[in-house]
């Protein structure tokens, strides 16, 4: 496996990016133009609501299932500058959160990208300050996200609506959303500078833990049967018609790593730390591993029914245009695996082909 770091200026070009796709494969594992792919580029956070991305890369199980496909792997901080790099051509498949993904399908007219899979439900709270101990108490505080318009900013701004406050996009109103990366967050959080934030594991366990913080709000207590997508993985349309084969086999492997999360969720822990280490500098502490892990639900169903909430929530927010979802969605490659591991196919909802 080989890790690369992206020119900023092939980032900065990813909106202007010109996309050529059209509609998925004509069948989940064949009628490819030019076959398996000679490398497959593959972005992801170093966060464990991307657990299954961490324990694909480094347990091997990515690899295993390439064959003589290279993998190259790119870890981002949110989801707005994956999707950046993902419309520039820079990696070719992304963990990603749901409503990157649907800015990037929105606003390429449907042509961008495919959501192939789901890997995790829940691992999303707002943590804040003492003194912050119900939603009357937020006025005139400020709040982090990880990045404007990432699933998190999302969940926060819709929220913050729905308690009767308002939050401007450029960080003002009744309570100021600042979106910062996630490490600093954190600093600012010790020195007083942030009340609090809305942030996905293992931040939110990191704040709670290392830093004072308390949960004001669990996301998926918000969600019926406490189920919400925090990732999903998405493919660049042009590499999907391309290459499904390569598509089904980064499937397969991470069908086993969510295997092995479940299966073996010290090692994989493990695992994780050493690459969130890797990416960091610093492992986490094992309590704030263990913390995190145990809010996170790891599943390939990218639980398609609750994705018009999501958008729904988007054009609340004002980050997202509302739009038909319509063709966001192609399981094929993924019930294709899990067929052949004996599974039961995961349904699209009416929004793309499975």
């Amino acid at each position: 496996m080989k890790t690369t770091r992206l020119p900023a200026a092939l980032l900065a070009t990813a909106l202007v990016a010109a996309m050529a796709a059209c509609a998925g494969p004509s069948s989940a594992a064949g009628d490819a133009t030019t076959g398996p792919a000679d490398e497959v580029r593959v972005g992801y956070f170093a966060n464990v609501t991307h657990a299954a991305a961490l324990v694909g890369v480094g347990g091997g199980y990515f690899e295993k299932e390439l064959g003589d496909t290279a993998l190259t792997t790119e870890v981002f901080n949110a989801g707005p500058a994956e999707l950046e790099a993902l419309n520039a051509g820079a990696i070719d498949v992304a963990f990603i959160g749901p409503n990157p993904a649907i800015n990037g399908f929105v606003k390429s007219h449907g042509e961008a990208l495919k959501i192939v899979a789901g890997a995790a439900s829940g691992g999303a709270a707002l943590v804040v300050r003492d003194g912050i101990d119900s939603p009357a108490d937020l006025k005139g505080t400020k709040i982090a996200s990880p990045q404007l318009g990432n699933t998190q900013d999302v969940a926060l701004r819709v929220w913050l609506a729905d308690q009767g406050y308002t939050a401007d996009l450029k960080g003002g109103g009744d309570v100021a959303v600042t979106p910062t990366d996630n490490a600093q967050t954190l600093q600012l959080f010790r020195s007083g500078d942030l009340d609090g934030g809305w942030l996905p594991e293992p931040w939110a366990s990191r704040l709670v833990l290392e830093a004072g913080a308390h949960v004001l709000v669990d996301e998926k207590d918000l969600w019926p049967d406490g189920k919400f997508v925090t990732t999903n993985v998405v493919v660049r349309t042009e590499f999907l018609e391309e290459h499904p084969q390569t598509v089904e086999a980064l499937l397969r492997g991470e069908l086993a790593a969510i295997k092995a999360l479940t299966d073996d969720p010290t090692g994989s822990s493990k695992l994780v730390n050493d690459l969130i280490a890797d990416a960091s500098g610093k492992p986490l502490p094992q309590e704030v591993l263990d913390r995190a892990f145990s809010n996170i639900e790891f599943t390939v169903d990218p639980l398609a029914g609750t994705l018009q909430t999501v958008i729904d929530h988007g054009v609340a927010a004002g980050t997202t245009q509302d739009a038909d979802l319509t063709g966001i969605y192609d399981l094929r490659p993924l019930n294709a695996v899990l067929t052949a591991d004996g599974q039961d196919p995961v349904s699209a909802a009416g929004l793309g082909k499975e």
